[in-house]
């Protein structure tokens, strides 16, 4: 696999070596819940993605039409791009309302049908991760046994590597169970709740993929997007901006610089912004001083 960037790092366990900027798919997930996209549109971002030369996208079966729209305009491209999808969606299920969490269930028989579903959107013969979504608690996944389904699938190769999608409360029981290879976590400089168990998870020799980790933009719609960007506001962080630095980029870098961070999701259907995070990522992390004052300035604002 051919990558144009220098900030390559390993997924944990699982040895694969991907770019430290990776592709978020849900804004393809179209009508209903997101926005009418075109052929064309997706074309340019999923073939723009590639020839930037990232090369780690994830989607889920919750993401409305993603994974048809992946499967049909780069599975020919298929060995440039390491793939990770979600299970526990409920196969079949209609779309939630607007903003609404699609139903789950993380029965054997859900999670099979899910997979096999993802494989054949994809037009794929295996995946690379399958994440458990909605970071259930570790009493449904035993009472399900859905460590053991997600192994059949990695017997059958299907599925090379094994995630959980975690939150709190439950992601310190995840990380103690010691058998996911990769962790989902949400986090920025203005969501800083996971930060310590990002870098748990990294200790345990598990991948980190960080999502939300740009903030979900400025203009983001919903209360806790506007409290997060009042974050920002209060301390003090425009101070330091380097002339000419849109917020998005110093969030993103912020994200880069997380000691157990090993890629971070990022989702766009406009080429230019994703032209913008490709720049942004090229930067690299912060330096080590600005990257601690603004830790340092967000801690003191959440007192």
């Amino acid at each position: 696999m051919t990558n144009k960037h220098t900030d390559i790092r390993t997924l944990g366990r699982t040895g694969l070596p991907v770019t430290a900027l990776g592709f978020g798919a849900m804004e393809l997930r179209g009508e209903p819940r997101g926005r009418a996209i075109t052929k064309d549109v997706v074309d340019r971002i999923l073939n723009g993605v590639l020839d930037a030369g990232i090369n780690y996208i994830d989607t889920s079966i919750d993401y409305g039409v993603s994974e048809e729209l992946i499967g049909e305009t780069i599975a020919h491209r298929r060995s440039e791009y390491y793939l990770a999808s979600k299970c526990g969606c409920l196969v079949g299920a209609p779309p939630s309302a607007e903003r609404g969490r699609s139903p789950h269930l993380f029965t054997r028989e859900n999670i099979l049908a899910g997979v096999n579903q993802s494989l054949k959107r994809m037009k794929t013969d295996y995946l690379d991760l399958v994440q458990v979504h909605i970071s259930p608690s570790k009493q449904e996944l035993e009472e399900n046994d859905v460590v053991e389904t997600l192994r059949m699938l990695q017997r059958e190769g299907k599925v090379r590597y094994i995630g959980m999608s975690g939150t709190l409360p439950h992601l310190p029981d995840h990380i103690e169970m010691g058998v996911f290879d990769v962790f989902q976590i949400p986090y920025s400089l203005l969501e800083p709740e996971h930060d310590a168990l990002t870098s748990k998870a990294n200790q345990a020799g598990a991948g980190v993929v960080i999502r939300g980790g740009i903030a979900k933009g400025e203009g983001a719609e919903g209360k806790a997007q506007a409290d997060r960007w009042l974050l920002w506001q209060k301390a003090g962080l425009d101070e330091l901006l380097d002339e000419g630095v849109l917020p998005q980029e110093f969030i993103l870098r912020y994200t880069l610089s997380h000691p157990g961070m090993h890629t971070t999701i990022v989702g766009t259907m406009n080429l230019e912004h994703l032209q913008h995070n490709v720049a942004a990522y090229d930067k690299g992390p912060l330096p080590a001083d600005v990257y601690a004052e603004a830790k340092r300035r967000v801690s003191l604002a959440l007192q």
